[in-house]
């Protein structure tokens, strides 16, 4: 079996605002998994566009210290990276892309083991649905 990279590069993070108003629009698919909520949104596919693009979002009103909430954004995004071909493997058999936003629901920091099973987690729940 041919090895992987685990990376998230720059065409992987969700910049556009165009897209990002799209994802938060409605009639998107949404999940909680406490302390997470992932929204997402598939679309057709685009050439030049990374097949999954993610935001990632913690409140400065639960967090007012910069370094809290990086420290979230880090166990996320390395959770992600970890995770994120249960994705992609789907939607390369479908042509389509997917935008989704995870959001941070709690006011404290969790353990990075209980982050990475929740974002496996909301990843396996898109995963289902986008079948």
């Amino acid at each position: 079996m041919k090895e992987r990279p685990h990376t998230l590069g720059k065409r992987e993070r969700l910049t556009s605002k165009l897209l990002i108003d799209q994802l938060f629009a409605g009639g998107n698919g949404s999940f909680p998994s406490f302390p997470l909520r992932v929204v997402y949104r598939r679309l057709d596919a685009v050439e030049g566009r990374a097949d999954v693009s993610v935001l990632i979002c913690v409140s400065k009103k639960h967090f007012k210290q910069a370094v809290k909430r990086n420290r979230i954004k880090r166990q996320i995004r390395e959770a992600y990276r970890k995770h994120k071909y249960l994705l992609l493997d789907k939607l390369a058999e479908q042509s389509q892309q997917l935008i989704a936003a995870f959001i941070w629901l709690d006011d404290k920091i969790h353990p990075s083991e209980e982050v990475d099973a929740k974002v496996e987690k909301l990843l396996r729940y898109i995963r289902e649905r986008i079948a």
